[in-house]
C-alpha cells in the first residue's frame, strides 16, 4: 500500500516541503531513497525500537520510502516521525485518512519520546502558505511554531498520541499564544540595565551615540576598566524590535537550533559574544551543510568581540564584507545559501599586551613597540568600518561605592528610539539606508553640511591632533547622531567637538 506522508527541509532561513512516500509491498529489504543524509538513514533503527516499545511493529515486508524532490539533500533526523507514521498507515497498523493534510515532523528517541528539532518556524510558515491544516511536532517546539496564525500547532510527547489522534480520533491540544501580546510584554525585560553602572558617565554617552546611529564601536582600556560590563547593556538602550524583526531574528535562532524549549517570539535584541579562539566558519557561518554563524545570530543585535587583537586576523577579515553588505552568502557546488547579518559590532582591547600602557603606577608596562606591534594585529580596512573609538578609565572608589543609582536604559532608550525615529523620516526613501551609520559618500555630503566656522574647525582639528582622512567621513556621520540626539536639523560646532573626541585611534601615538 502506498502513503503519502509530508515533512520539511530548511535551507538557509527559508523551508521546502519534502513529501515522503511509504510503500509496503510483499517481499524483504528496506530501501530509503531521495538523497539522506546518515542521520536520515539511520532512521529505522530509531523507529523499530520506538513501534516496538509501544506495541506496534516493523513491519517484515518490502519497504521502500521516497524523499521527493529526490534531488534535494536531506538531512537530520526529525523525519524520524514522518517515516514512522507513513510506515504504520502503509502496512494498515493504522487508520489514517486525513494525515496528508498535516505536516509531521520529530526525532524519535528507542522508547517513542520526541525530541525537539531545528528550524521549526520557517517549517511552520511554509505550512501555511501550501494550505496544510495543521503541523504536528514535538512539544518544545510547539510555541515557535505557534508564532504563524491561521495553522493548528499540535505540540506532542509521544509518538502514541500522534497514533492515537488519527487512528481513534483522540483530540490533540492545539498550541496557541497571542503574538503580539507576548511580543509586547517582553520588550523592556532587560538582564543587565545601565542603572548598575557606577561613574563612566562620558563612556554611557558614547554608547548612546553609538546606539542611536548604529554606529560600530570599540572599548579601548586596561582590564577591569568596565569594557564587558558596559557592552553587555547596550542592548538595551537600542530601539525596541519591531514584530517584523523579531520575526526574522526568531527564524535565524530557530534554523540553528538556539531557541530554549517552550520559547516563542524572541521580543529581545540578541547580544553575541563568542570567544576569541572561534574560527572563521563558526562567526560568518558555512559547513557542508551551512549553518548561520556568529554574525547572523547578532542580527538586529550586537556582537561583541572582546579582546579584539587576540582574534585570528584572518578571522577578522571574512567579517569586513558582510559589515557592508549587512547579508553573508555561503556558495557551495550544487546550491547557495544567504543569511541576514545586520548587527552593531562592539569590539574592546587593550591599549597593550600588558593592559597597561603610559601608566607609571601599572603593574605591567609596554614599550611604545610593543604597543605598535600590539594594534597592529588589526587591520585598516577593520578599523575603517569602526566608527566610534573610546578610551575607558578605571572608575575610582569614590564613584563605585556611591549608592545613589545611575540613569536606567529605559531613558536613554527614550532618547535613542526618537533620534532613530528623526532618522527613518530622512532616510524613508531609500531601500538599504536606514540610520547614519549606513550612509555612504553621497548621503554624507547631501545630510552632513557644514557651515564654514564648521569646517574650520574641523581642518583644524584634523590638523593639530594627526587625524587621518579615513576619519573625516566617520566624524561627520557621528556629528550628525549626535544632533539628531538633540533633535538639531544642523550640524553645530559642539557636535562637531564631541564626535573628534571619538577617533582615538587615527591619533598619532596609537597607530601612528
Amino acid at each position: 500500500m502506498l502513503i503519502k506522508v509530508y515533512g520539511s527541509a530548511v535551507f538557509g532561513v527559508e523551508a521546502t516541503t519534502i513529501t515522503v512516500e511509504v510503500n509496503v509491498t510483499s517481499g524483504i529489504g528496506y530501501h530509503l531513497v531521495g538523497l539522506p543524509d546518515n542521520a536520515v538513514k539511520e532512521s529505522s533503527y530509531r523507529i523499530t525500537a520506538a513501534l516496538q516499545n509501544n506495541g506496534y511493529k516493523f513491519p517484515g515486508k518490502k519497504i521502500i520510502i521516497n524523499m521527493a524532490p529526490a534531488d534535494l539533500r536531506k538531512e537530520g533526523s526529525a523525519y524520524d516521525l514522518t517515516f514512522a507514521m507513513g510506515i504504520l498507515a502503509a502496512s494498515e497498523q493504522i487508520k489514517a485518512e486525513e494525515i496528508s493534510q498535516y505536516l509531521i515532523m520529530g526525532e524519535l528517541s528507542l522508547d517513542g519520546s520526541l525530541q525537539p528539532i531545528k528550524g521549526a518556524l520557517p517549517i511552520a510558515i511554509q505550512a501555511k502558505k501550501e494550505g496544510y491544516k495543521g503541523f504536528i511536532l514535538p512539544e518544545q517546539n510547539a510555541r515557535e511554531a505557534a508564532i504563524v496564525s491561521g495553522l493548528e500547532v499540535y505540540g506532542v510527547n509521544s509518538i502514541t498520541q500522534v497514533i492515537d489522534f488519527f487512528d481513534k480520533n483522540q483530540p490533540l491540544t492545539r498550541t496557541e499564544i497571542n503574538t503580539r501580546e507576548t511580543f509586547y510584554n517582553n520588550l523592556d525585560h532587560f538582564e543587565y540595565d545601565f542603572a548598575d553602572v557606577k561613574g563612566q558617565e562620558s563612556i554611557k554617552r558614547c554608547m548612546e551615540i553609538a546606539a542611536a546611529g548604529g554606529h560600530n564601536i570599540i572599548l579601548i582600556g586596561p582590564p577591569g576598566a568596565g569594557k564587558t560590563m558596559l557592552a553587555k547593556r547596550l542592548p538595551s538602550i537600542l530601539p525596541p524590535m519591531t514584530l517584523q524583526e523579531a520575526l526574522e531574528t526568531t527564524k535565524i535562532h530557530s534554523v540553528a537550533g538556539r531557541i530554549k524549549d517552550n520559547v516563542g517570539l524572541l521580543a529581545q535584541r540578541p547580544f553575541r559574544s563568542p570567544h576569541h579562539t572561534i574560527s572563521d566558519v563558526a562567526l560568518v557561518g558555512g559547513g557542508a551543510y551551512p549553518q548561520p554563524g556568529e554574525i547572523s545570530l547578532s542580527h538586529n543585535g550586537v556582537l561583541f568581540l572582546d579582546e579584539l587583537p587576540e582574534f585570528k586576523r584572518g578571522v577578522l577579515e571574512v567579517m569586513r564584507q558582510p559589515l557592508e553588505d549587512r547579508e553573508v552568502t555561503i556558495s557551495r557546488a550544487k546550491f547557495t545559501v544567504t543569511y541576514p547579518s545586520s548587527f552593531m559590532l562592539v569590539a574592546s582591547m587593550n591599549p597593550s599586551p600588558g593592559g597597561y600602557f603610559n601608566d607609571p603606577d601599572a603593574p605591567v608596562s609596554s614599550s611604545a613597540y610593543e604597543m605598535q606591534r600590539y594594534m597592529s594585529k588589526i587591520s585598516g580596512p577593520l578599523l575603517d568600518r569602526i566608527d566610534i573609538h573610546i578610551e575607558v578609565t578605571p572608575v575610582p572608589f569614590e564613584k563605585l561605592s556611591d549608592d545613589r543609582k545611575g540613569e536606567g536604559s529605559i531613558e536613554i532608550r527614550k532618547r535613542v528610539t526618537a533620534a532613530r525615529e528623526i532618522q527613518s523620516v530622512r532616510f524613508e526613501a531609500s531601500e538599504t539606508i536606514h540610520y547614519n551609520a549606513q550612509m555612504g559618500p553621497k548621503q554624507i555630503r547631501e545630510h552632513c553640511n557644514l557651515d564654514t566656522e564648521s569646517k574650520a574647525l574641523l581642518k583644524t582639528a584634523m590638523e593639530k591632533l594627526n587625524l587621518s582622512a579615513r576619519a573625516y567621513d566617520r566624524i561627520l556621520k557621528v556629528s550628525r547622531t549626535i544632533a539628531d540626539l538633540e533633535e538639531s536639523p544642523n550640524i553645530l560646532g559642539r557636535h562637531l567637538t564631541e564626535a573628534i573626541q571619538y577617533r582615538s585611534l587615527d591619533r598619532e601615538g596609537w597607530l601612528g
